[in-house]
């Protein structure tokens, strides 16, 4: 069965990690839903448009496998704010389903509303304070239960490898990085 997997954007999301995460998760072949908790169409942190398949609202009664969210300190916020997406996010952690935030996202977001439960995360430093749990702070990527976490754009594309070893399975996310690298 095709892994269903859900990346809310907003105006101010961080454009790298967005991108990036998108990019390698369509490649596992999983479905990938781009939802806008705003106009279907975002400007990213730093200048870079993207369309959003659908509106979040028309997500709200869909189940997913994980739901992933990218950091940009504007975006967190638009993504903090908004209660559907707390829900939604709740629901799925105590469901055991998968959880996924960077940057900004894991503190700003999962850790303002108590979804981390004192599990190990990580975070972009000028957020570390935030963190209650600071036993894996300076890890890349950190994965706690449900929970996976990474730092910032840098960290990027070994966290989406990360998701897809998890969500989808270790030899597509072998898969995945020859052909990446094997391009470099």
């Amino acid at each position: 069965m095709t892994k269903q997997i859900l990346v809310p954007v907003a105006n101010g999301t961080e454009d790298l990690e967005a991108v990036v995460l998108i990019d390698i998760l369509r490649r596992s072949g999983a479905q990938v839903t781009v939802a806008s908790i705003q106009d279907l169409t975002v400007e990213c942190a730093n200048g870079v448009r993207l369309v959003a398949d659908k509106k979040f609202s028309d997500c709200l009664a869909r189940q997913f496998d994980l739901i992933v969210l990218p950091g940009g300190d504007k975006g967190a916020k638009h993504f903090q704010e908004n209660a559907d997406l707390i829900a939604m996010l709740k629901s799925q952690d105590h469901a055991g389903r998968f959880i996924a935030a960077i940057c900004a996202s894991p503190a700003l977001v999962l850790e303002h509303h108590g979804i981390i439960h004192g599990r190990a995360a990580t975070c972009y430093p000028s957020y570390e304070d935030m963190l209650k749990n600071k036993a894996k702070i300076n890890d890349r990527v950190v994965v706690d239960g449900n929970l996976i976490t990474s730092r910032s754009p840098g960290t990027a594309l070994e966290f989406a490898l990360k998701l897809v070893e998890i969500v989808v399975g270790a030899e597509k996310a072998q898969q995945i990085t020859q052909g990446v690298l094997a391009r470099v």
